[in-house]
């Protein structure tokens, strides 16, 4: 399985080479790939006490930004060295200023894995969430560098758990630690022998906690509000859109509205303006007054999880399409939220509605049920959201717990 393993590689790398003209995406790959031996001895010193962080793209980087951030707080000294995978995550990321390094993983060969390991150097290593790179693990573990997992998740039908599955599961086994979000996941690795395991929770609910509590103000929204109950639209897509816009269009003067869309540029904005019909001002043309308009659009980026704050419901896009955006940001601020269809995967969407701080919706007469019986019923809005509130807090506290077992190679004292 090690040699097929190995030829997977190979064709993968050679495929994306061969893409390359032809997919914006390939090309980033490759080419954000290049000289990386040079780059990487030029700006990590392996004497250094190196902590590699390694998230397979933007969702994954999420997960793991609440434990680099505290890691660096507590351990200055730690230079962290931050690696993606997919063009997704390193090209919006490259920046992040926590880490020392950013760079792209090297594809996952033999001879890749053991020159990387030498330049890093590593005194312990983080994979976060998803990917496993049976060359790098096994190397890891030859050379007795302690190796983590943090939030983790897993299910049954994974290759880890099928009957072809033991090169997987020995993957696995090769861990320090791992960090699963719920007791099941937990119970599936126990079964099938992976003993060292901890449910500690997913660390975007301390992330999403720790940016509303050093949110900015943003007075053009509060001054748009005024005095009357706003619905907050984040990461909308032209489905969720047209929903919303019906129903605006029926409840005339009902609310005000803001629209943070998932894409913002000019064309996208325009459309969106078309949508809505008149009563409309773009967050830049705001100057204080509106001219009577009911209905904002954010058409910047970084202040929808602050803009959050303003609302009395949130309405989360994406559930349309691939799937939901997040919605924590929103929930931590004590508002209910509402979603479209697909939803399913999302373990905190599936929970909230249980825990009736969310409401989901596949056409507009739901949309229409939701929205109307928080506006009518101000018990049931109450409750709603409270329980939202609720559930983001009693699911905080993974970062401490992950903090606390985390251990230096050939190091007494652990990163806290």
């Amino acid at each position: 399985m090690k040699y097929l393993y190995n030829i997977g590689i190979l064709i993968y790398t050679f495929a994306a080479r061969i893409l390359s003209p032809f997919s914006g995406k390939a090309r980033l790959w490759t080419s954000g790939r290049k000289d990386w031996e040079k780059r990487l001895g030029k700006n990590v010193n392996p004497l250094n006490t190196n902590l590699w962080i390694h998230c397979a793209s933007l969702g994954e980087f999420e997960q793991g930004r609440p434990l680099m951030e505290t890691i660096k707080r507590s351990r200055p000294d730690i230079k962290i060295i931050l690696t993606f995978f997919s063009p997704s995550g390193y090209e919006i990321r490259k920046n992040y200023n926590v880490a020392d390094y950013v760079c792209y993983l090297p594809a996952d060969s033999p001879g890749n894995a053991a020159k990387f390991i030498s330049l890093v150097n590593p005194a312990a290593v983080i994979f976060v969430k998803y990917e496993f790179w049976n060359n790098y693990i096994s190397l890891l573990d030859k050379l007795n560098i302690p190796l983590y997992l943090v939030s983790g998740i897993f299910r049954p039908g994974q290759h880890f758990f099928r009957w072809y599955g033991k090169f997987f599961r020995r993957m696995l086994l090769r861990f320090t630690h791992i960090f699963v979000q719920d007791s099941r996941s937990a119970e599936l690795l126990r079964n099938a022998g992976i003993e060292k395991v901890t449910v500690a929770g997913d660390t975007r609910f301390d992330r999403v906690v720790e940016i509303a509590a050093s949110a900015k103000e943003i007075p053009g929204i509060e001054k748009f509000r005024g005095t009357e109950r706003l619905v907050m639209v984040g990461s909308s897509w032209w489905q969720d859109e047209e929903i919303i816009a019906r129903y605006i269009r029926e409840h005339a003067g009902n609310l005000k509205w803001v629209f943070a869309p998932h894409e913002i540029d000019i064309p996208n904005i325009g459309r969106l303006e078309k949508l809505l019909g008149q009563d409309v001002v773009r967050f830049s043309d705001f100057n204080g007054s509106g001219n009577g308009a009911r209905i904002m659009i954010i058409d910047n980026i970084g202040m929808l999880s602050s803009a959050y704050r303003y609302a009395h419901i949130a309405v989360i896009g994406g559930g349309f399409g691939k799937g939901i955006h997040n919605i924590l940001e929103a929930a931590c601020w004590g508002i209910p939220v509402v979603f479209g269809p697909n939803h399913k995967k999302f373990r905190e969407a599936v929970e909230m509605i249980a825990a009736g701080g969310a409401g989901t919706y596949s056409n507009y007469d739901d949309f229409r049920r939701i929205i109307d019986g928080w506006l009518a019923d101000e018990n049931s809005y109450r409750l709603s959201a409270g329980n939202a509130l609720e559930y983001v807090r009693k699911n905080t506290g993974a970062t401490n717990v992950i903090m606390s077992k985390l251990n230096m190679k050939d190091m007494n004292k652990s990163f806290s």
